[in-house]
């Protein structure tokens, strides 16, 4: 049998207990949706091609995901199962195997569903079942006295025998393509629900003396699929522990794994440890010994090894070099980059600014659209003035300079190597080497003034 695999992802229901505008399959699991956790899992087995079968909101669902190169097939009407796939048929090569996949199933892994792929030859489809606590709502597993399947029944259409069973039918299968073509017209809706059944396909495989292989989920929440918010929820928290176990299996320190969130990808060496309450968004790296405090949200970053992020301090789009101290209550927002030992203080903002080797923002400071150079001291509430109102301008500052506190730095500005900015001082020329650099008024201390009283 050809090594061509098809994947075909049903994603055509209308997820009316969501009870939301959403699409059901675009709500988020970890800040990705749930068909793309989906698509992520099919790609990961390298398959030819990836059809996507949609209905309700097919254009939002289509539109989300334009750039992933899929095939889109529309199911107008929502017949069942076996009349989803049944769409996709002309997407599918006649020498492949065909991966049958849920949008609203995110959890399934790469490894079971490899399994499950290694079972299927042009004589064998094969179904990926799970083992389940509560089976309440879920199609079960027939076997015979032999232990072989013959059957998978809907749980409307059991009897009270078949409803004691634990073994599900996860609705996950593998066909050879040319036999697929052969049973789906042979499929009739005479059920409960006047549905055509993709379930009912095991019995048309038997009949035409074809093997029917299972494989079980080596984890019951693989199977897990949706159908309301609370559901989500729940999946949510399997999913934040699956991903904190795993780390902590790799020598991270996490301190409690149900205050602890990734919505994206996250690479994160041993040794690192992490307080409670943070959250990596995107793409993040951190590397060993790196210490996260509380409360801490690390967006598209890079954090370098030796590195301490104290609490409640937010990081986006920026690289920090190692041993960095970042924080508290600091916001490093797109474009910055500090060098190896810098130091970003308490209510600090920086945006598009390069703080170099050494140097300190310690306390109550604006750094946007700046360069400093190595060993700069930023005092305590100085600001660069990078915006006119209409265009901005960029402060650049040499090595070794002392920016006292209270200072107002009006770009575009350039503050040469040793040159010190005396506090509470409005630079808005130039300031060269080693010169000292200040803007003072004259005091005045006026006796008998008095303060303006409440009208």
């Amino acid at each position: 049998m050809s090594s061509k695999l098809n994947v075909v992802i049903l994603a055509a229901g209308k997820g009316t207990r969501m009870r939301s505008e959403t699409p059901k399959v675009l709500h988020e699991l970890a800040g990705l949706s749930l068909v793309e956790h989906v698509i992520t899992t099919a790609r990961s087995l390298k398959p030819d091609n990836i059809t996507l079968v949609v209905g309700h909101r097919a254009e939002e669902i289509e539109t989300h995901l334009a750039d992933k190169g899929l095939n889109f097939v529309l199911q107008e009407e929502q017949k069942g199962t076996a009349h989803a796939v049944e769409q996709a048929l002309p997407f599918l090569n006649a020498d492949a195997k065909v991966l049958i996949l849920y949008g609203d199933v995110p959890l399934t892994t790469k490894e079971s569903l490899q399994k499950l792929l290694d079972l299927c030859n042009e004589k064998t489809m094969a179904v990926l079942t799970s083992e389940v606590k509560n089976p309440n709502g879920l199609g079960r597993i027939l076997r015979d006295p032999a232990g072989n399947i013959k059957a998978i029944v809907e749980e409307k259409d059991a009897n009270d025998t078949e409803k004691l069973l634990t073994e599900i039918n996860t609705g996950i299968m593998v066909f050879p393509v040319k036999k697929l073509k052969q049973w789906l017209p042979k499929i009739n809706n005479n059920n409960t629900q006047n549905e055509y059944y993709l379930t009912d396909i095991v019995g048309l495989a038997l009949a035409d003396e074809c093997q029917v292989k299972t494989s079980t989920c080596t984890d019951e929440h693989e199977a897990y699929g949706l159908n309301d918010l609370l559901q989500l929820a729940n999946l949510e928290k399997i999913y934040q522990k699956q991903k904190a176990s795993e780390f902590m299996l790799n020598g991270v320190a996490i301190v409690d794994a149900s205050r602890f969130d990734v919505r994206g990808n996250a690479e994160i060496s041993a040794g690192v440890k992490i307080d409670i309450n943070v959250i990596l968004e995107g793409k993040v790296s951190i590397q060993k010994n790196v210490k996260i405090g509380a409360n801490c949200i690390l967006k598209n970053c890079t954090i370098a090894e030796g590195t301490e992020i104290f609490p409640n301090t937010i990081i986006e789009d920026a690289e920090i070099g190692k041993d960095c101290k970042v924080g508290p209550f600091a916001r490093l927002r797109p474009g910055t980059e500090l060098k190896d030992h810098a130091k970003i203080g308490n209510f600090v903002e920086t945006k598009k600014a390069l703080i170099g080797k050494e140097s300190k923002v310690n306390h109550l400071s604006y750094i946007g659209d700046s360069d400093l150079g190595e060993g700069v001291n930023i005092g305590a509430g100085t600001i660069t003035c990078n915006y006119d109102g209409v265009n901005k301008f960029k402060t650049e500052i040499g090595k070794n300079v002392f920016i006292g506190s209270n200072s107002a730095l009006v770009a575009p500005l350039k503050i040469a190597d040793g040159a010190t900015i005396g506090a509470g001082s409005t630079i808005t020329k130039d300031v060269n080497a080693d010169q000292l650099a200040l803007t003072r008024v004259q005091q005045s201390n006026i006796d008998g003034w008095k303060r303006p009283s409440k009208k």
